[in-house]
């Protein structure tokens, strides 16, 4: 049952990841999709969906690696995923939110 919720979960991130590869889904991203016409002019929409395609991608890998400890029955790997997760979250929103790097 857990693996499934893992699984599941880490499609959805793939998904969305490819999603932003391609180019597309910027009005997926919260905050750029409430922003003013006139705020989207000064986004580089291109840098943000390759940032944000990366981000997605590692947050899979991430869950993907909780969901092997389902197949190799050690928890540990639960908890070194869990803990990796939330440290590439908190890294990839401090790096999205600083520095003006998507700025025109």
């Amino acid at each position: 049952m857990l693996l499934g919720v893992f699984l599941f979960t880490a499609s959805v991130f793939i998904v969305l990841g490819i999603v932003f590869a391609l180019g597309k889904g910027a009005d997926l991203i919260a905050g750029y999709n409430t922003a003013s016409p006139d705020e989207k002019r000064k986004i580089n929409q291109k840098k943000l969906l390759k940032a944000m395609s990366v981000l997605m991608f590692a947050l899979a890998g991430c869950v993907l690696l909780s969901a092997s400890s389902e197949i190799f029955h050690l928890k540990a790997l639960i908890w070194i995923g869990q803990g990796s997760f939330v440290a590439v979250l908190i890294a990839g929103l401090i790096y999205l939110n600083t520095g003006n790097r998507f700025q025109k």
